[in-house]
């Protein structure tokens, strides 16, 4: 991500590129009397949550599933 700083006087001529430059994903920092006051970023998109059921179909366990491992006849 790139960062750019900008002092406030010179940011109000240029808001519409300062914005564009922001949803391009850069980060702007407006600067007054040489000390950072603002910052310009894309708000990060919501991740879309987890829908019960998704996966419904997608898996399966064979019939002898919870049937004793011939590995393991001799510890039982």
């Amino acid at each position: 991500m790139a960062m750019y700083q900008i002092d406030i006087s010179q940011a109000k001529n240029q808001l519409e590129r300062l914005l564009q430059s922001a949803l391009n994903g850069e980060q702007v920092i407006i600067t007054q009397n040489n000390q950072p006051v603002l910052k310009l970023t894309r708000v990060a998109q919501a991740k879309k949550r987890r829908q019960s059921g998704s996966a419904k179909g997608l898996i399966s366990m064979s019939d002898d599933f919870d049937q004793p491992l011939e590995d393991f006849r001799e510890y039982m």
